[in-house]
């Protein structure tokens, strides 16, 4: 078994509510840690075991207002029917909806436009480094669109996203656009996603010094990542510490 399959064999919440009030923590520190775009980005989590039903934040829903009970329920098999009937953003009915339909290891799912990461997918023929701790974390996990191609508002888009992330991968840059991470669960995800920021921060500050960089060799960055991918339950840990952190704050994201 690789790390990768170890890191994404991890299982949802028991209830919809756990789902629920875990995808609005995720949200609303995202928009904490201003890793948002208003309410242009979109996160998803699946609640049955086909994954073909998924929660996704409702149409105009700021990330920092997001509430357990304002998530909305999809199903993927009604992907003919109109998004905006159902009070979900077109793009995020057709990127969501296909990826979830498509991938099955795909039970959450993440996009921003994270601004580090993003600023790295607009880079010509650029590869994510292996330049620090953080970032061997997605050694071999991460794949490439280079081919932008406007809004995700046709179908086509959405079959074309999908088949991207093959079998191996939780990672897409998304070029001239943004970042899709997936997971088993939202702590798997966000856990993700906040390392890859953490991660493309940091390369995008040590690549402005013009200065030589010292990259870690692959058997080290393929050690450190299997590391990181078994790190008991860092995942689970981050999410409660966060929504703890919430709930101190006075955050309404549980209701």
């Amino acid at each position: 078994m690789t790390a990768l399959d170890t890191h994404t064999l991890g299982t949802a919440p028991a209830t919809e509510r756990d789902l629920r009030q875990d995808l609005a923590a995720a949200f609303q520190w995202t928009a904490h840690l201003d890793m948002h775009e208003g309410v242009a980005n979109h996160f998803s989590v699946a609640v049955d075991p086909a994954g073909k039903r998924f929660l996704i934040n409702p149409r105009g829903m700021h990330f920092s207002r997001a509430r357990a009970s304002d998530l909305v329920l999809v199903d993927s098999e009604r992907l003919e029917d109109d998004p905006i009937g159902h009070g979900v953003d077109p793009t995020a009915w057709v990127l969501h909806g296909y990826l979830h339909a498509r991938v099955p290891r795909a039970r959450c799912v993440l996009h921003t436009h994270m601004p580090y990461a993003t600023a790295l997918a607009c880079l010509r023929d650029f590869e994510f480094l292996m330049l620090d701790q953080n970032a061997c974390r997605f050694h071999e996990r991460i794949a490439y669109d280079r081919d932008y191609a406007g809004m995700a508002l046709d179908p086509s888009e959405g079959e074309r996203v999908a088949s991207l992330l093959g079998d191996r991968h939780d990672i897409l840059f998304l070029g001239n656009h943004g970042v899709i991470v997936i997971g088993r669960n939202v702590e798997e995800a966000f856990d993700d996603l906040y390392y890859l920021e953490r991660a493309a921060q940091l390369q995008v500050i040590a690549l402005s010094t013009g200065r030589q960089l010292t990259l870690v060799d692959d058997a080290t960055a393929a050690l450190a990542c299997e590391q990181w991918l078994n790190y008991p339950e860092g995942s689970r840990l981050h999410l409660d510490a966060i929504r703890g952190a919430l709930e101190a704050m006075g955050s309404d994201y549980a209701r």
